[in-house]
């Protein structure tokens, strides 16, 4: 059986039933596409997750690019990076175009869908010019670099009738349909208490340089986008940005709303009651880093506690490696840099995201651990990226639609605005998300800047 129609059968039989998951039909797309034609996607954003593999995890084919090139139903045409080699070597890669400016993209009217892998702080702006432009949007997580932005996200699809899959791939894993499921079936018991961990060796120490030449050719100005003006440093474009919060707000946005979403979603909760985080940039406070390297958010719902744990100084613990997401294996969970921790009246379910699977322990026998269920996992990369296209033809809800994405980059968001404001304990709107702090409203809503700006009226 050749990969992809395992893939398809694989989605058929484990997570398609007990998930509900889209699968290939015969419904056309709105721009009037059949379910068997091929979609033409463009990639913007061509560094990290669009050409480059997921450093130390040996996988073929999980950039954008060569991912999604896996399907025969997909054809890459543009290549976007306002940095020229990058770009270049991108379209050389995957034999299509090369193109600086995102907006000859968008008017190119035989792109049905695009690819959103730019920097944090343009995720939300791109994607909301591409679904105006009546292309479906892979935005690559996190969804936004602010709730207010998040919510317009929504209003978007909603509005233009595009389908906006985020790219939280836990959510397409037929190990973690089981053990949502398994809770649900009450085997759990009731949960109260979800704690959530992002413990890593991330963040870097840096000192901005100054004073540089914009290299040549490059847009240095269409780079910063939305985010204030400031000289071009060769410091932040090489991935320091993610620890400033003009463009992220550390690894815990940029990367720990993996396992939040996925924990999210387990629990079944949606907004807070309330929300708030403490911590610090103690390990090495000199760094020109802006973003902690310590914190604690809490979240408090009906009759749940939800935390997130993070670190940024801790290299002995690991992220879930290749051996573990490709093979029957668990973690070792005591030193699991992502971890997800349920707690439930009847017992303790720990689960791995991207793979890691999930077991469940009862209370010990003779000091030695007593798993009653357990299930592998495997990182569904490729899952993902088919649900995705999946749904560009039937034109239903992809498993990490943006609304759903939104909710869980939101609980980030409230720890940052929280943080940065000393501790405050946030009210949160559980009809609309948004904290009803006064304070809060300035961290809700970024400053834009002319003319990279998200309207109010989208």
């Amino acid at each position: 059986m050749k990969r992809r129609s395992f893939l398809r059968h694989s989605l058929t039989t484990t997570l398609g039933i007990g998930a509900g998951v889209t699968l290939l039909s015969g419904a056309a797309t709105a721009q009037g596409t059949a379910a068997n034609s091929r979609v033409n996607i463009a990639l913007v954003g061509c560094g990290g997750r669009g050409t480059q593999l997921l450093h130390g995890f040996g996988y073929p084919n999980n950039t954008h690019i060569t991912g999604f090139q896996e399907f025969d139903d997909v054809n890459v045409v543009y290549c976007c990076d306002l940095q020229r080699g990058k770009g270049e070597a991108a379209a050389q890669k995957s034999h299509s175009k090369y193109e600086p400016e995102m907006r000859r993209v968008l008017d190119d009217k035989s792109v049905d869908a695009v690819i959103c892998a730019a920097p944090d702080h343009w995720h939300a702006l791109g994607a909301i010019l591409a679904m105006q432009a009546g292309k479906d949007v892979y935005t690559e997580k996190p969804a936004s670099q602010s709730g207010w932005e998040g919510q317009k996200m929504v209003e978007a699809a909603r509005k233009y009738k595009r389908i906006c899959q985020v790219g939280v791939q836990n959510r397409s894993a037929a190990y973690n349909a089981a053990a949502k499921k398994y809770i649900e079936d009450g085997k759990l018991g009731k949960v109260h208490l979800v704690r959530v961990f992002n413990q890593k060796q991330e963040m870097n120490s840096f000192k901005i340089k100054t004073g540089e030449p914009v290299p040549g050719g490059f847009d240095w100005g269409a780079w910063l986008g939305p985010a204030k003006e400031r000289p071009y440093s060769s410091t932040i474009l090489n991935r320091n940005w993610h620890e400033l919060w003009d463009f992220s707000s550390g690894d815990v946005l940029n990367d720990g709303v993996h396992q939040i979403d996925l924990a999210r979603w387990l629990a079944g909760v949606e907004i807070p009651k309330t929300a708030y985080c403490v911590g610090g940039r103690f390990s090495d406070p000199k760094s020109d880093a802006e973003t902690p390297d310590t914190e604690l958010a809490t979240y408090e719902y009906d009759d749940m506690t939800f935390t997130v744990e993070a670190t940024h100084y801790t290299a002995y613990m690991y992220k879930i490696d290749a051996d573990v997401r490709q093979t029957d294996t668990f973690p070792y969970w005591q030193q699991c840099a992502t971890r997800i921790e349920l707690y439930g009246e009847k017992g303790l379910m720990m689960v791995g995201r991207h793979g890691g699977g999930w077991q469940v322990f009862e209370r010990p026998k003779n000091r030695q651990a007593n798993v009653t269920a357990q299930e592998y996992g495997r990182f569904p990369e490729a899952e993902h990226k088919r649900n995705f296209l999946d749904c560009i033809k039937t034109r239903e809800l992809p498993n990490a639609d943006i609304e759903k994405g939104h909710r869980s980059t939101s609980l980030v968001h409230y720890a940052t605005i929280s943080y940065r404001l000393g501790g405050l304990k946030l009210d949160i709107d559980t009809q609309t998300g948004v904290p009803k702090n006064p304070d809060a409203a300035q961290y809700w809503k970024r400053d834009y800047r002319s003319p990279y700006t998200v309207p109010e009226n989208v």
